[in-house]
């Protein structure tokens, strides 16, 4: 972790006025891959203590008061890091997106403020098979200007069972 203070320590001793527009760009585009990265990698640390329970051990009954009364997080950014870890879990190719850099927080919490638990226990019941959307939303979101907006047809608000009946995608064993 020293190395990644020491990597930081340097950046902020740059001289941004010495470098030309192009380079201002190209700096801002790596730094915001890198916070996408460093998001992902906290979301997935998270999720990882939210299983252990290793809140319990500061005497809190979850990650989300941890966040919220030790790492100071607002209650709507801890409960968007939570969620969005229980979310990934479930869709490994929009992860394998948010790890990389390539997609956002803010786009991953599209997906996890409408698909919970409950969402994919229903998809499952239908014999739904959620890869297809996985590798949908991945795919938008990273293509996708950064926005919380997506297309009709692959916003996470559209229930699995209203996209099958208006595209190609369909449960399992039906043609």
């Amino acid at each position: 972790m020293s190395e990644l203070h020491s990597a930081l320590d340097a950046l902020a001793s740059d001289d941004l006025h010495s470098l030309t527009d192009g380079q201002v760009l190209d700096r801002t585009a790596f730094l915001v891959q890198l916070v996408n990265r460093a998001s992902a990698e906290l979301t997935r640390t998270v999720r990882r203590a939210d299983v252990m329970q290793a809140a319990e051990r500061d005497g809190l009954k979850s990650m989300r008061s941890w966040l919220i009364g030790h790492a100071r997080l607002s209650q709507a950014e801890a409960s968007r890091i939570v969620r969005s870890g229980r979310v990934l879990e479930r869709f490994p190719v929009l992860a394998a997106g948010f790890v990389s850099g390539d997609i956002t927080a803010a786009q991953v919490n599209v997906v996890a403020e409408k698909i919970g638990a409950g969402e994919v226990a229903r998809a499952e019941e239908q014999g739904i098979d959620l890869g297809a959307f996985d590798r949908v939303w991945a795919q938008v979101a990273a293509e996708s200007p950064r926005t919380s907006r997506w297309p009709p047809r692959c916003r996470p608000s559209t229930t699995p069972s209203t996209l099958m009946a208006r595209s190609r995608i369909r449960p399992r064993g039906v043609g």
